[in-house]
């Protein structure tokens, strides 16, 4: 990380803030896995073209060969499972988890900022957990029922981003921000990373007709994360009751410049100066960009595997991986490479976020429209699809997804939350946009829909260059500090009226 001492020799990785970015990295982790699950489970639970009769009572599933089953009801429960789902109903389910996200965002920041993000984020990927694990008896009772079980899942992960930024304003200096935020971010897509495989391997040759045990060990393992974040983690250095006075007092020095860490939030949110302030409009409408080509790839990837390039749901899995892999390597570079450019004076921290935001945008959107030119090429369409996403982790590494901390740190929840509900819309929308254009699963319709992608990154780059900002807002002080700053320049009027008057 990117100091390795604190104040008074305490080791950072013997750090109480070291162990919160380590269960918030396996938390985001577990909830973007829960959160992509479908994607690949959809494929399986919607393939009935290579169940045979009865007569034989064999059956392949997903396209993989000589995966016989000599028991009748094994077979008959698996042929049962399959779902007659067409591609715009597939949409709605797939959609819905984003819908059930949206509305959750403004509430868990404000929630986050004026009462502590610990309970509330525990608690919501609790229930997200038991939502999971109870997914596959809402599929197989009725579609409708799986909707609502899947924004029910969508409602309880809105608050992670913000209640993650809250805390993180709270526990990290200035200089470890973008190396900490990256990481813990990262772990996002290192969670769609080992999804995808691990969704492939179960569908194939899991339990319980192999689609259900996605849910049942996804749910699992979201439980067993519950119950390490409660004991880990407290809202603040101030209320950690293992924490060393050396850390603590380490962690107070370092932002007593941008907020009071005593206090969990202020009287009252500004939220006329939030929404008129350009810095926030410019991560708004990024976040918003980003989203838009994060869900093409997240929520489509193994059916764009299967419908374009023809390979089986577990080779699927493992190719659909390997951007998530490049982009949590180049988050994590890039946040650290930005933390050592800053902390050596080099640049700012305006310039640095509006140069990794761009790198993080134009580069995707170039990859991308290669993608879409050569998508007949599968060795090549793999690699333009790995490295395009891998590159936007820059944006998440040291872009905008960091900027909401430098600019206001007390505020840094709500600012994300409200750019995260309108990236929640595209990441609605898109999945049902995508289910309309590829209807025909041809060559030609995916490259619309990356040609779009390709637009829409380009936008948000150039909206960030303009109106980005990577300095702490008047508006985002404390009011005690604020109030100085008035007396001070008060003060400095009135010896200015003096010399002025002599």
């Amino acid at each position: 990380m990117a100091e390795t001492l604190d104040k008074g020799g305490k080791r950072f990785l013997c750090s109480c803030r070291f162990a919160f970015i380590i269960v918030a990295f396996f938390g985001a982790m577990n909830a973007y896995a829960q959160r992509v699950n479908m994607s690949v489970a959809i494929v399986c639970m919607t393939d009935t073209s290579n169940v045979s009769s009865s007569e034989n009572c064999i059956q392949s599933i997903a396209g993989v060969e000589n995966n016989n089953y000599t028991c009748e009801n094994e077979t008959m429960s698996k042929q049962d499972d399959r779902f007659d789902w067409d591609k715009k109903t597939q949409g709605i389910i797939l959609g819905s988890f984003f819908l059930g996200y949206v509305l959750s965002q403004i509430p868990g920041g404000w929630f986050a900022g004026k009462y502590g993000g610990k309970l509330l984020y525990g608690w919501s990927m609790f229930l997200c957990a038991t939502a999971t694990l109870l997914t596959p008896l809402a599929a197989r009772t009725s579609v409708v029922l799986l909707i609502v079980m899947r924004a029910i899942a969508g409602i309880c992960q809105g608050v992670m981003l913000p209640c993650l930024h809250t805390l993180l304003s709270f526990w990290i200096p200035p200089l470890q921000r973008s190396t900490s935020v990256g990481f813990v971010y990262s772990g996002t897509q290192l969670g769609v990373m080992a999804a995808f495989p691990l969704c492939g391997f179960l569908c194939v040759d899991g339990f319980d007709g192999g689609w259900p045990s996605i849910f049942y060990v996804l749910g699992s393992v979201g439980v067993i994360w519950f119950c390490t974040w409660m004991f880990v983690v407290s809202d603040t250095p101030v209320s950690h009751p293992r924490i060393s006075e050396s850390e603590k007092e380490y962690i107070i020095d370092r932002l007593k410049s941008e907020l009071d860490i005593n206090k969990k939030s202020s009287s009252c949110t500004p939220w006329s100066t939030i929404f008129t302030s350009l810095p926030v409009w410019a991560i708004i409408v990024t976040n918003t960009c980003a989203e838009w080509g994060t869900t093409t790839f997240l929520t489509n990837i193994p059916s764009y595997m299967k419908d374009v390039l023809h390979f089986d749901i577990q080779k699927a899995g493992f190719l659909a991986s390997l951007p998530y892999l490049g982009f949590w390597i180049v988050a994590n570079i890039s946040a650290n490479f930005a933390d050592f450019l800053m902390k050596r004076g080099y640049i700012s921290t305006t310039t640095a976020r509006k140069i990794f935001n761009s790198i993080g945008s134009i580069l995707p959107a170039l990859l991308i429209v290669l993608l879409g030119t050569v998508a007949d090429d599968s060795v090549i369409a793999v690699t333009m699809l790995t490295f395009g996403l891998a590159m936007s982790g820059c944006m998440y590494g040291s872009g905008f997804v960091v900027n909401p901390v430098d600019i206001a740190p007390r505020y840094a929840g709500i600012i994300l939350a409200i750019s995260n509900t309108t990236g929640s819309f595209c990441s609605f929308f898109t999945p049902f946009v995508i289910g309309i254009i590829t209807e025909d699963k041809t060559q030609e319709q995916w490259k619309t829909v990356f040609y779009i992608t390709a637009a829409v990154y380009t936008f948000g780059a150039i909206i960030f260059v303009m109106f980005g900002s990577g300095e702490l807002q008047h508006w985002a002080r404390d009011e005690k500090e604020e109030r100085e700053i008035v007396v001070m320049d008060e003060k400095a009027k009135v010896e200015v009226k003096k010399v002025v008057g002599e």
